[in-house]
């Protein structure tokens, strides 16, 4: 068994009140709704508004203000302002998603107002409340982000389930902050010890008392003892049917909320699908992209983006080799053997950053590798040149990769290609990221690079690995340039 600790700011956090909060802005800052709907508003209504007045359109304030409404209330009724879903979501697609119906509500009145402004003018009016709310939910999202790692803006949570099942629930939500759930207490089914350090808040027989009402009772007792929003179950043997379905009749009459902790990881909601089956709740579970459209447009991406990119930053090669060959003796290019998809080695591209002969120190570096795992990382590495360590701060030793893109032995987006020696040891988890081309960026880049452990590492190759998809590339390249200009983990 697991034995985790939540963090202790995270627990007092939670336990401080003894009532259950208000559920309709939480403890979310009180800012983010208005601030929402001002950004909104006018992000809509003073673009339109200067543009329809230089094309001297005979009601530009009207005009303006029937944008700023529009916009607003596509929103409103796609339920972006509720307390759930503000500072929840830094993702451009669903803000894209509301900007598209926005462009199609303006169009059907202007063709019922018989409005004369040139189209382009006026799609080009729309185009700035698409990037101010854009930024604005990534403005709220790390504000959000924040305040979680402090256990601010969470919601409290009492977990139902056998001792082993809801320790397994409880060290996964401890181990991360990306989320708004704190685990406040746990109601265990059946005999077995707790070491999570979670109070445990009741204690169900093994099996469905003969009384009815007694785990219910048991299970709300719980909940208004400790002021909790959600009651979180790990179904087992034990708590699972018809038992299951009492608690459940219990907290909804009660008006609280109740969800079923299904058994998986690291899965896509996009990838989940609720469905009915003879009265049986079934989640399908589709399985990861591997063909079709998207992976064309994937295949395409990667070329042209090469291609595009070796054409336009040939001056900066060149100045790089140059920058290289005067910094300290050896090749400009450093190429090395690298396993791609399917285990299939072949031979990466870099700019060399190290001197001529690192290799042949790597073994006498080896008691300072600065990473838990099957890389060797050092923060403070005597083998990168002057030179290379600005390429490695800049991320700028990676561009010949687009050499390796274009002969499609890796992609744009991908995990890290790994060294042989490195694949020699991997587990059966672990290989299961060669079944996807590696990448030049991917999750790992844009979440800490070097700073992360190993099984981080893992866990976020393997997780795009799984819910891959076209969109999750093209955010990861965006958020891409923001690492590259952070520089964190890069060494």
């Amino acid at each position: 068994m697991r034995h985790v600790h939540i963090p202790a700011q995270r627990l007092a956090r939670a336990a401080r009140d003894t009532l259950v909060p208000a559920r309709s802005l939480g403890d979310k800052a009180r800012w983010y709704l208005p601030a929402a709907l001002v950004a909104d508003f006018l992000g809509a209504a003073v673009p339109v508004g200067l543009v329809f007045h230089a094309a001297q359109q005979v009601r530009p304030f009207h005009c303006a203000l029937a944008a700023a409404l529009a916009w607003t209330g596509v929103q409103a009724l796609r339920r972006r302002y509720t307390a759930r879903a503000l500072g929840e979501s830094r993702g451009v697609l669903p803000v894209l998603h509301d900007w598209l119906i926005l462009i199609g509500v303006l169009a059907v009145a202007r063709v019922v107002t018989e409005e004369d402004t040139p189209r382009l003018s006026a799609l080009a009016a729309l185009v700035p409340a698409l990037l101010i709310t854009v930024a604005h939910h990534k403005l709220t999202y790390r504000h959000l982000s924040a305040a979680r790692r402090e256990a601010q803006a969470v919601s409290r949570v009492l977990v139902v389930g056998e001792p082993d099942a809801a320790e397994d629930v409880i060290a996964h939500l401890a181990s991360r902050t990306d989320h708004p759930y704190v685990v406040v207490g746990v109601v265990a089914v059946g005999d077995g010890p707790l070491g999570s350090g979670v109070p445990e808040a009741a204690r169900l027989a093994a099996h469905m008392p003969k009384a009815q009402g007694g785990d219910s009772a048991a299970v709300l007792g719980a909940v208004r003892s400790l002021g909790v929003d959600l009651v979180l179950v790990a179904p087992g043997a034990r708590i699972a049917g018809e038992r299951l379905r009492r608690v459940a009749w219990a907290l909804h009459d009660a008006g609280l909320e109740l969800a079923v902790f299904p058994g998986l990881v690291e899965v896509s909601v996009k990838r989940l699908e609720t469905l009915s089956a003879g009265g049986l709740a079934v989640l399908r579970v589709a399985p990861p992209v591997s063909r079709g459209v998207q992976t064309l447009l994937k295949s395409a991406l990667d070329r042209a983006g090469a291609a595009g990119g070796l054409v336009l930053l040939a001056p900066v090669f060149l100045a790089i080799v140059l920058a290289i060959r005067f910094g300290s003796r050896g090749p400009a290019f450093y190429r090395q053997e690298r396993i791609g998809r399917d285990g299939v080695p072949f031979t990466m591209w870099k700019f060399r950053t190290m001197v001529v002969d690192a290799e042949a120190r790597k073994a006498e570096l080896s008691g300072s590798n600065e990473n838990d795992g099957l890389m060797f990382k050092m923060r403070r590495d005597p083998r990168v040149t002057r030179v290379g360590r600005l390429l490695r701060r800049t991320s700028m030793d990676e561009l010949p990769q687009l050499i390796n893109v274009l002969t499609g032995h890796m992609s744009l987006v991908g995990p890290r290609p790994p060294l042989p020696e490195e694949v020699e040891q991997y587990d059966e988890v672990e290989l299961r990221r060669l079944t996807v081309r590696p990448g030049m960026t991917g999750l790992w880049q844009i979440s800490g690079r070097s700073d992360l452990s190993w099984d981080e590492t893992i866990q976020l190759d393997l997780q795009y690995v799984d819910n891959w998809s076209f969109t999750s590339d093209v955010d990861v390249m965006g958020r891409t340039l923001r690492a590259v200009v952070d520089g964190r983990g890069a060494y």
